[in-house]
């Protein structure tokens, strides 16, 4: 299917790995001009080859701290006009909110809702201007089904998504769309990570956990990046222009509600 957006231009953020390749992937293969912002020079370097190698796009690269003003000024000289944001952040810590200080709530709220705040600030008079846009946010199913453990995570993109809920309906008009994706359980190393912190929260084995986890989703798997990407790639499409405000759930049915 060709999404209709071939030579737009992606900034895409956390991209080097995980959810943030995914999406990065999907979109180049629908000719779109990616940037690729992560921390981590070698993995960034690594997947933008990867993906040059297969698509024959322009992948550029920005290793920076996403979060901080000098990582979005890098990212956007780089890319200073893009058609498509894709806002990613790796998720906060998990643990007992009894332990979270005023500055490990700062630190997730800066990653996890004013960074993606500021970039769509940042951009979307652009998009604006030339008629095109679409921002992706990459949030968690526990922004709809809260999980005790994740506090950080669930207060700080909750933030994100009322932002969103006023901001999606002002630029839709102009073809700018805002819209979250909610992963549920995709296989990358942060799922690993969250299965083995809950497994250690609650005394058990890791791989009877991740046995347990696989068991209780409705569709006896976990989701793959591929799809999570083309799911993206499709909400950045030029047919998803009447689509905004949204928050899709990627999770194989595990949410247990009609809304």
């Amino acid at each position: 299917m060709d999404l209709g957006i071939s030579g737009r231009k992606a900034l895409v953020c956390a991209a080097s790995k995980g959810l943030g390749k995914g999406c990065a992937q999907h979109l180049a293969r629908a000719g779109v001009e990616i940037t690729l912002v992560a921390r981590t020079a070698a993995t960034l370097d690594a997947t933008a080859a990867e993906i040059r190698d297969e698509t024959g796009v322009d992948v550029r690269v920005v290793a920076a701290d996403i979060t901080t003003p000098e990582g979005r000024t890098a990212a956007l000289k780089v890319c200073p006009e893009p058609d498509i944001l894709i806002n990613n952040a790796g998720g906060p810590s998990s643990g007992d909110f009894r332990d979270w200080d005023r500055d490990i709530w700062l630190s997730a709220l800066d990653a996890c809702m004013l960074t993606p705040i500021e970039l769509i600030r940042l951009t979307i008079d652009g998009m604006i201007g030339r008629g095109f846009g679409r921002v992706v946010n990459i949030t968690s199913t526990s922004v709809k089904a809260p999980v005790s453990y994740l506090g950080l995570s669930n207060g700080a993109r909750s933030g994100l998504h009322g932002f969103v809920a006023g901001v999606a309906r002002s630029a839709v008009r102009h073809n700018v769309t805002v819209n979250n994706l909610l992963p549920g359980t995709i296989e990358t190393e942060r799922l690993a990570y969250t299965i083995a912190s809950s497994a250690q929260m609650a005394g058990r084995d890791a791989e009877d956990t991740r046995a347990q986890w696989l068991a209780a989703n409705p569709a006896g798997r976990f989701g793959t990046t591929d799809e999570f990407g083309a799911a993206c790639a499709f909400l950045c499409s030029r047919y998803a222009g009447y689509i905004t405000g949204q928050s899709l759930l990627i999770d194989g049915g595990a949410y247990p509600g009609t809304f």
